[in-house]
């Protein structure tokens, strides 16, 4: 079984759109995926109450930080959202259930003080330190253009932490979340340009992200 944390201490970082996308193409790959959600405000979960019963299915999982459980038998892929503020033990509970951990970033200042202090705290963790559990970063709503996309790429460059990907600000994946939906439950012709950027993601899990290309 595989198991990923998406995790940022700051509000608002896009936890729960990296959880969700991630799931939801997992699940249309054909896996049997566990969305966990840690957050008080249960955002994930909610987003997959919205979920069609004809899309691929997820099966939802209200995960106690304090109580760290395995997810039923059979289950291929977890995916956990995980709340705001996170850290101390509640955060080496949740790394002892997980083999990757994604840190999205956005590229403002509050996000990136917020997400200094973080790794400061992430990588003394035991589990981090003795590469049992996997690290990255993914940068969310990121326009090219601006300078503080080019601070945010300076930012990561020097916490030595792999950057998986660049994902663009656009409204696509707030107007799928209100459906339930995500980049791969659309048609290709809409979202082609958004999932190019996920390729990335998907490699470092160790799936082959041209599997969905035709589809």
């Amino acid at each position: 079984m595989q198991s990923v944390l998406i995790a940022n201490p700051k509000g608002g970082s896009g936890k729960s759109t990296l959880a969700t996308n991630l799931a939801a193409y997992f699940a249309a790959s054909g896996k049997k995926v566990m969305l966990g959600d840690v957050d008080r405000q249960q955002t994930s979960l909610h987003w997959l109450s919205q979920r069609h019963p004809d899309l691929p299915g997820i099966a939802g999982w209200e995960v106690e930080p304090n109580e760290p459980k395995r997810p039923p038998k059979g289950t291929e892929l977890v995916v956990l959202d995980s709340p705001a503020g996170l850290h101390g033990k509640k955060l080496s509970n949740l790394l002892s259930l997980v083999d990757h951990v994604i840190v999205p970033v956005q590229p403002s200042p509050f996000d990136m003080w917020a997400t200094e202090a973080f790794f400061e705290q992430v990588l003394e963790e035991k589990a981090i330190r003795k590469s049992k559990v996997q690290l990255a970063v993914v940068g969310m709503r990121v326009d090219s253009r601006t300078k503080l996309a080019r601070e945010l790429e300076q930012f990561l460059d020097r916490l030595e932490v792999p950057v998986l990907s660049w994902l663009r600000d656009t409204q696509l994946y707030g107007q799928a979340a209100a459906e339930g939906m995500s980049l791969f439950d659309l048609p290709i012709s809409r979202a082609a340009r958004d999932r190019e950027e996920w390729q990335p993601i998907l490699r470092w899990l160790g799936d082959d992200p041209h599997a969905w290309c035709d589809k």
